[in-house]
């Protein structure tokens, strides 16, 4: 622990306390989770951001939408517009969001894409819009206890796994490491694939004291596939790129970047960071800087789809912008474990459906 953060305890303490009765309320009744007759599959974190949500939620579509009508609903963190949105034509990312943005512009023509900062008003509308959706994928709702989901997936990196963290601020949890026993499934994703099985056991470990007893504990990796031109969704094949990222925390992309091509430069903001005109002029300026080395702009899925907005094209159009796709990696047997526990969850809602 760094010292400035032991002036953090008081208000650790603070907001421990606070969530703990919250979920004490929700626990014994006081306050309702709601749960629905359409299954509900919830990914979700204890920490703030940086966990994989989105990827594991597109784990999750492309193994589901060939044989379901799937939605996927999200708060739409950083969005610019409130209330319930249902993905359609000509919607951007300003609307709803930069990663259900995302996985409109890969899924949009194969699922429902909604927001809704209000999950258990949301999830009814999705309904009456959409009657034949046959599954519902929460994305970021761990802590959103008013629906009670069906299969609860909670996400934790190897990296920074959430029994060796804090609640905020002294740390980056929302609540104490005792929500994690609300999961039926706990995944340590970007784990390395160098790791050994002691290490895994030794994760394993420290993670049971946590969660309940028949709570399932798989490990992921991050796989990085081969960027593609956001425009002309080709793949290209260059050797120098500016590395531009709004991620929560961009080591791994950086590491990744460093192993496969030469960056010039490497350009970071926050998470889900909002670019402005003046943040574009800067990226502009820096490519033209190194336009020598004819690099390309390598971006992240998520970012890609705020930098090929409209409004930034007047910049941008002669700048070739490559998207890195990220998925998740599992072993043949966690991913065999993992998709038979979603698919029990889905022929036992139609099950009990039918009576």
């Amino acid at each position: 622990m760094q010292p400035h953060q032991y002036f953090m305890y008081p208000f650790s303490l603070l907001y421990d306390g606070i969530t703990r009765l919250r979920n004490r309320m929700f626990d014994v009744g006081v306050k309702k989770s709601i749960e629905f007759e359409i299954p509900t599959i919830v990914v979700g974190n204890l920490a703030i951001g940086g966990t994989g949500k989105t990827p594991m939620v597109e784990f999750f579509v492309e193994n589901f939408k060939e044989f379901h009508e799937v939605a996927t609903l999200s708060r739409g963190y950083g969005r610019r517009t409130k209330g319930f949105i249902l993905a359609g034509l000509g919607v951007t990312a300003d609307e709803i969001g930069d990663e259900p943005f995302q996985v409109f512009s890969k899924y949009g023509h194969e699922i429902t894409v909604a927001v809704g900062e209000q999950r258990i008003l949301a999830i009814p509308q999705i309904i009456a819009e959409k009657p034949a959706t046959e599954l519902v994928i929460l994305d970021d709702a761990f802590q959103h206890r008013y629906v009670k989901g069906d299969l609860n997936v909670l996400l934790t990196t190897f990296q920074r796994p959430f029994f060796k963290d804090h609640v905020l601020p002294m740390g980056t949890l929302r609540e104490s490491p005792a929500g994690a026993g609300r999961a039926d499934v706990v995944v340590v994703t970007k784990t390395p694939g160098s790791i050994d099985e002691d290490e895994k056991k030794e994760y394993l470990e420290q993670i049971r004291p946590h969660v309940k007893k028949h709570c399932t504990v798989l490990f992921a990796g991050l796989k990085y596939g081969e960027p593609y031109n956001v425009r002309t969704k080709e793949k290209g094949d260059f050797g120098k790129a500016v590395l531009v990222s709004g991620i929560a925390n961009n080591k791994l992309l950086r590491e990744w970047g460093d192993a496969n091509y030469e960056l010039v430069e490497v350009l970071e903001y926050s998470d889900h960071h909002y670019y402005a005109e003046k943040d574009i002029k800067y990226i502009v300026e820096r490519m033209e800087y190194h336009k020598g080395e004819n690099p390309v702009l390598l971006t992240t899925e998520k970012d890609a789809v705020k930098l090929n907005a409209n409004k930034f094209l007047p910049y941008l159009q002669e700048i070739p912008i490559f998207a890195v796709p990220v998925q998740v990696k599992f072993e043949d047997k966690d991913r065999n474990i993992l998709l038979d526990m979603a698919s029990k969850v889905i022929r036992n809602k139609a099950y009990q459906s039918e009576f």
